[in-house]
């Protein structure tokens, strides 16, 4: 076992045996709603891949990219996660460009790129929640993506269709002003 790995599982051990009930608390982190950075390896792969250097996030210009902490488990720890409803992701792509381990890919920033190659999750639209399928023009969602009519589209009364090439940067979320929001990204954990 690597040092570091060895003083975080001590760590873990002391919350758990100071603060009661921390082991529970820290499983309900692991179910937590998040999205992997745009170009990020399949979850195996990704986890077996990050070194945890933090260049990800100190690069993002939207300053989206998060880390786990001992909460959600010593295999999550340090690495770069995204929660869409606190700000999505603005598909930059410069995480890519910056990430020495190959754990998040550089994807060109075009948008036929990032339609090839950035898979985060997809937007699912709850319709009884939307104003814009209960007589209500609101067209939030499909303002903030930034792949109008590929990504998602508008009907009548400006009802948000998502396709089949939402990448899942959570914009849409983000700027949703329904609560709960009424467009939440289902992420790729593959």
């Amino acid at each position: 076992m690597r040092r570091r790995q060895f003083l975080e599982a001590l760590a873990v051990s002391a919350a758990a045996a100071v603060v009661p009930g921390g082991t529970r608390a820290a499983a309900a982190h692991a179910s937590l709603r998040y999205l992997r950075p745009p170009g990020a390896l399949a979850a195996a792969d990704f986890a077996a891949t990050c070194i945890h250097c933090g260049q990800c996030g100190e690069i993002c210009p939207n300053r989206c990219i998060r880390y786990f902490g001992l909460e959600n488990g010593l295999a999550s720890t340090d690495t770069p996660f995204i929660i869409p409803r606190d700000k999505g992701c603005i598909l930059c792509m410069k995480c890519g460009q910056v990430c020495p381990s190959g754990a998040i890919q550089p994807v060109a920033h075009t948008a036929e790129a990032i339609l090839d190659h950035v898979n985060m999750g997809r937007a699912v639209v709850d319709r009884s929640l939307c104003l814009s399928y209960q007589g209500k023009s609101c067209g939030v969602c499909y303002r903030a993506c930034p792949l109008q009519d590929i990504a998602i589209t508008v009907g009548m009364m400006e009802q948000p269709h998502v396709t089949e090439r939402c990448v899942g940067c959570g914009l849409c979320e983000r700027s949703c002003i329904q609560m709960p929001q009424a467009i939440r990204i289902i992420p790729d954990y593959s």
